[in-house]
């Protein structure tokens, strides 16, 4: 819908497509420049008081004379508009939804556009380490919900011109802003698919912006719990990501940051591991894959063994119920699943001032009060607690939950098929990992299949950082 310049019926047509006068924070303001009729649109808590009181000072004081050597918008731009980030917008549905975004709208008599002053000022939480995703050393910053911020953090880590930011808007209701980053020149047909993919998504409106946009982009597999996109909260993990010829995906509203392509093998990875020496960082790779193998397998191997417990050779002894009691074994184990995922659910809601309370008496009583009380063995509580610190070893979230489901099915099948019944299920999940789909349709099981070495290599080492430049476009060959 084209401007016409004559202002008050673009000043109808604005109002008409924002509605101004049905919501509160959406303003209408007239106003006088070099003796014109004009008009700012804005919302009410998205601009910066101090700059925008000052520019409309200038502009209110332009004179007539001043103001009629201008031939057209561009002419008034360079002349009386003095703010940076500053546009023309001759279509009047593009302008109201900038203004919807947060930007300030000029619209003056004679002029075929609405200038689109960028004066936002986001409510936004400060730039902190993220909870989920820490270090022992390192920088201390971390995405917020502002996106604009977090495309600020990129760029003070890669000053590298070829490092792109291409914005586009998912929703016809929410017009989410979402941005593609890469480095041009680096992989283009991934970037290409991951654009073309954003760019055929139509849907009303992100609400659960990076899972909505996850389930628009990659193909459902309601069966299959393991996750097919890595995020991450930490702006130096996106900014080695972009470097390595990933995309990165900045939603806003959203301090969580999408790195396509994924596979399998990427979300066991951590960021402390890079800010160790070699050798720490490989024994720390080591500790979390066999963390990562304890958590999946301890207690189905555990129970398969338990359920012939007179067979045992005599140096697995040890691992014998020494007082058992009525209530099956199976039951009990997923009995403590279930209860260990919803001491997770209530603390979510605890107060901060009785979280240490909460986990006092959630310790008591799957502790010497359970177990006194007869419902659980000592030796089902001791294998569960390893486990739960396991997984909290584990950086993805998604991933300590898709091992806990296959864990409970391989203890369902081992009480059905006892040790047959847990290699099926060894089997059935390997399977699932082959069959995997990811956004891109990269290998998930990558480097294992297709097989490569260096890849291989380079994920279970830790080996030293100048070794990864080879990456980099500027030094290969």
């Amino acid at each position: 819908m084209p401007l016409t310049g004559r202002y008050p019926q673009d000043k109808q047509t604005m109002c008409t497509l924002l509605r101004t006068g049905t919501s509160f924070d959406l303003l209408h303001r007239e106003l006088l420049i070099g003796g014109r009729g004009a008009g700012i649109f804005f919302i009410d808590g998205f601009t910066r008081g101090a700059v925008t009181e000052k520019m409309l000072e200038f502009l209110t004081k332009i004179t007539p004379e001043q103001l009629a050597p201008c031939r057209d918008t561009a002419d008034f731009m360079r002349q009386f508009v003095t703010y940076a980030d500053a546009e023309a917008e001759p279509d009047a549905e593009k302008a109201a939804v900038a203004v919807l975004a947060g930007q300030m709208g000029l619209l003056v008599d004679g002029l075929p556009a609405v200038i689109l002053i960028d004066v936002r000022e986001y409510p936004s939480r400060g730039i902190t380490e993220p909870e989920n995703d820490r270090v022992l050393r390192g920088s201390r910053d971390g995405f917020c919900e502002t996106m604009l911020f977090n495309a600020a953090m990129l760029r003070r880590r890669i000053r590298d011109a070829r490092l792109t930011l291409e914005a586009v808007q998912i929703g016809s209701a929410s017009r989410t802003d979402v941005v593609l980053c890469y480095l041009d020149g680096l992989r283009p047909d991934v970037v290409r698919q991951v654009r073309d993919k954003l760019r055929r998504i139509t849907i009303p409106a992100l609400n659960l912006t990076q899972e909505s946009l996850a389930e628009c982009l990659s193909r459902r597999q309601w069966y299959n719990p393991f996750p097919r996109i890595r995020y991450t909260e930490r702006p130096d993990a996106a900014a080695a990501a972009v470097l390595e010829g990933r995309v990165v995906i900045l939603i806003d509203n959203t301090p969580s940051a999408m790195i396509l392509p994924s596979g399998i093998f990427d979300f066991v990875q951590n960021t402390n591991d890079f800010y160790f020496p070699p050798l720490a960082g490989t024994y720390l790779r080591a500790v979390r894959a066999l963390l990562f193998l304890g958590t999946l397998l301890v207690t189905p191997v555990w129970y398969m063994l338990m359920r012939q417990p007179d067979q045992l050779p005599a140096w697995l002894a040890f691992l014998r119920i020494k007082e058992p009691n009525s209530i099956p074994l199976l039951v009990q184990l997923l009995s403590i699943e279930v209860i260990i995922d919803g001491i997770k659910l209530a603390s979510l809601n605890t107060p901060g001032a009785l979280s240490n309370a909460f986990g006092i008496v959630g310790a008591l009583l799957l502790g010497e009060f359970a177990v006194t009380a007869g419902f659980f063995v000592p030796e089902v509580l001791l294998y569960m607690a390893f486990i739960t610190i396991g997984t909290f070893a584990q950086p993805s979230f998604e991933l300590t939950y898709a091992c806990k489901l296959f864990r409970i099915l391989f203890l369902l099948l081992t009480a059905l098929w006892g040790g047959w019944g847990l290699l099926a299920g060894g089997i059935l999940m390997l399977l699932t990992l082959a069959t995997t789909s990811t956004p891109l349709g990269r290998q998930y099981f990558y480097p294992l299949c297709p097989f490569s070495g260096r890849g291989l290599l380079n994920l279970l080492l830790r080996r030293p950082l100048h070794r990864h430049n080879a990456m980099h476009p500027r030094t290969r060959k």
